[in-house]
């Protein structure tokens, strides 16, 4: 999960007023009103029509970082009721129904104003877990702050989904003034974007980690599960070299996650610098120095950690074949003994205790080392720990 960039959030489309309340477009052989954009990296998009629907092509096979964001854009305001949608008893709800060319992949709404200031205010992740079929998506606004005047921006975005090329089919994309006693309730299960970190004594489940090993790109054959800091057990994220977490989540199997968990890792040593902004500029710099977060979907299912090598986990595979290509999380790093809480949203968790992922796996997004405490320091207190709640379907 990255920042959206505030940047891209200007600029206005005119189009000729229709006499409707709502926007409609079911990309019946044109394209036309649609603005893309793209930053970061360097993803290039292109909005094309197909056969009855839309296709936002994404190729992102020349991006470095894989930090890029793509976006398809259009101000409706002059479709809709502005003089109700100024009103607090009503909102704007808007809807597509989206199919995936990769999936698990995670596409995200926003809908902002040319006065917009908190542009997560009203964005909405969506975890889209298969490509065969169609799906419906939706978000209904909350306390939106939109007058006559002003522009309503409805915006679809695919964002670091992988170095490769992509797609992501739209059949329609519809937006709507409600009121807010009827609003239906939303599709698809809209994920908030950063959402705060819960007491982690409200969860019921607090499982630490089976098997933490790192694997070294450099050193294909060599198992590195004995790797120390100072003489503390601890693994280590820096260029090439991975972690992997592995849990025993056999038990849970058949179970529903209730809600988002966390990821508890408790930091020994960082080892951080460089002026990216000054180098990048201010959006992109702010991307680095973070801890990428993936789910390992391939490899080794059954890796042990005294004898995992990144050749053994791998398989003769690409290691990129092996994760998700869309990040689960980049996050901040705590300084030394500090707790490092990295979100795993709920159908993620879902994925981890059906055995769809089978553990995660941590790369650095920059030029930094960090160290965690493994589960072989000291009484394995400050080993890593998957806090969660579920319960039987």
């Amino acid at each position: 999960m990255k920042t959206i960039k505030t940047t891209l959030l200007g600029g206005l489309l005119l189009f000729t007023p229709l006499c409707q309340a709502d926007f409609v477009d079911d990309f019946n052989k044109s394209v036309a009103g649609w603005q893309t954009l793209t930053g970061d990296g360097e993803a290039q998009l292109k909005f094309v029509a197909m056969d009855g629907f839309a296709r936002m092509q994404v190729d992102a096979t020349q991006d470095q970082h894989n930090i890029y964001w793509t976006i398809i854009k259009r101000d409706v305001a002059q479709y809709l009721d502005m003089e109700k949608l100024k009103s607090p008893d009503y909102e704007l709800r808007v809807e597509a129904r989206v199919r995936p060319s990769h999936a698990p992949r995670r596409v995200n709404f926003m809908i902002n104003t040319q006065r917009t200031t908190d542009y997560h205010e009203h964005l909405r992740e969506y975890d889209l877990g298969q490509t065969s079929d169609w799906q419906v998506i939706s978000m209904t606004t909350r306390n939106l702050d939109a007058v006559p005047g002003d522009q309503v921006n409805i915006q679809l975005g695919v964002t670091d989904w992988g170095p490769g090329e992509y797609h992501l089919d739209v059949d329609y994309f519809r937006a709507e003034v409600v009121p807010v006693k009827n609003a239906k309730p939303d599709l698809g299960e809209p994920l908030v974007y950063h959402p705060p970190i819960p007491a982690l004594k409200s969860f019921s489940q607090h499982l630490k980690v089976k098997h933490d090993a790192t694997i070294n790109s450099a050193f294909p054959l060599v198992n590195f599960n004995k790797w120390t800091s100072d003489n503390t057990r601890v693994f280590t994220v820096s260029a090439g070299q991975y972690p992997l977490l592995r849990w025993d989540l056999q038990s849970f199997r058949g179970q529903k996650a209730k809600a988002a968990g966390v990821l508890e890792l408790t930091t020994q040593s960082v080892q951080k610098g460089g002026d990216y902004r000054g180098a990048l500029g201010e959006d992109f710099g702010i991307e680095f120095d973070k801890v990428r977060v993936f789910e390992v979907f391939g490899g080794d299912e059954n890796w042990q950690q005294n004898t995992v090598t990144f050749n053994s986990f791998t398989q003769g595979k690409d290691l990129q074949s092996t994760i998700n290509g869309q990040m689960i999380f980049d996050t901040e790093v705590a300084q030394a003994q500090g707790k490092t809480l990295v979100t795993i949203p709920r159908p993620v968790l879902q994925r981890l205790l059906d055995g769809t992922t089978r553990g995660l796996l941590l790369q650095p997004l920059g030029a930094l080392e960090v160290s965690f405490y493994d589960s072989e320091h000291g009484d394995g207190s400050q080993a890593p720990t998957l806090h969660f709640s579920s319960s039987a379907q």
